[in-house]
């Protein structure tokens, strides 16, 4: 139906008559073809609208230089080619070589160091035995963890990941 619709619309621009002309045997070829443009059409009617409001007269109409220019633009837009299916990209780890951190910062970043001191915690919390011995001012769980995280006595092993998949698996010893 839209697609329809901008056919309608192409032909009132193009015709220099006050009255629409419309063919029949191309309306029928538009209503036979699946609506799979539908976000390039909706897309291309918003900006033929942005352009349309004359910026310097908003009450006057393009002029018809104006408008031959919007349509070729708006034609441009139209034969571009359209990827619909990103290739498949099998994720890889990328191999943590003496030590060398290559995705993110060398450090453990905040969210990381929160996520292992909560786990930790909640392991500690469930019984599991500590990997140090436990200091006299700690009162909860969470301290002791902080402790082990400092001390890197954890044996935990991060993950960071590339948007692509790949990865890397870091092991907590290799951060600063």
């Amino acid at each position: 139906m839209i697609r329809l619709y901008n056919v309608l619309r192409k032909i009132l621009y193009l015709s220099k008559s006050k009255e629409p002309q419309l063919d029949t045997p191309e309306t029928k070829i538009v209503e036979d073809e699946s609506d799979s443009n539908l976000g390039l059409n909706k897309a291309l009617d918003t900006y033929r609208k942005l352009i349309e409001k004359n910026v310097s007269n908003p009450t006057e109409p393009l002029s018809d230089k104006e408008q031959t220019s919007l349509e070729g633009r708006i034609k441009e837009i139209e034969e571009r080619e359209v990827i619909e299916k990103v290739e498949e990209h099998d994720p890889i780890e990328i191999p943590c070589e003496k030590g060398k951190i290559t995705i993110g910062p060398p450090r453990l970043t905040r969210f990381e160091k929160a996520r292992i001191m909560g786990a930790r915690a909640l392991q500690l919390s469930l019984g599991a035995p500590p990997f140090i011995t436990i200091p006299k001012d700690a009162r909860i769980s969470l301290d002791i963890s902080m402790v082990e995280l400092e001390k890197r006595v954890i044996p935990i092993t991060i993950r960071r990941v590339l948007p692509n998949g790949d990865y890397q698996n870091i092991p907590i010893d290799y951060f600063l």
